[in-house]
């Protein structure tokens, strides 16, 4: 596996892609548990930056997130995760996190 530059707060940033629609469902972050929690199951696990906790993706709403593919930039410091989602992506039950327009 590549070496991944995880930050000095041990994470990573993650920004989830659904493969139908290539529309980016979400933000979140990894650190190196999450990420092989993720490549085992093939579920995105994150960690948590506010609950201070790792969380799979779906484990309560059912919403769970199947990889399809993970890819690294050029620095390794930042993943992109492209999805077959079982439902919404947002807690609040939009399919995206962003769907708040600026411009």
């Amino acid at each position: 596996m590549l070496e991944l530059k995880f930050d000095e707060n041990g994470l990573i940033p993650v920004i989830v892609v659904d493969n139908k629609t290539k529309e980016v469902l979400t933000l979140a972050y990894m650190n190196e548990e999450s990420l092989k929690i993720s490549l085992e199951k093939k579920l995105t696990c994150f960690y948590s930056r506010s609950r201070d906790e790792l969380w799979l993706k779906g484990e309560t709403s059912g919403n769970y997130q199947h990889i399809v593919s993970i890819v690294a930039d050029c620095d390794k410091d930042a993943l992109v995760i492209t999805v077959e989602k079982d439902g919404p992506a947002c807690h609040t039950g939009a399919e995206t996190c962003f769907y708040n327009k600026i411009l």
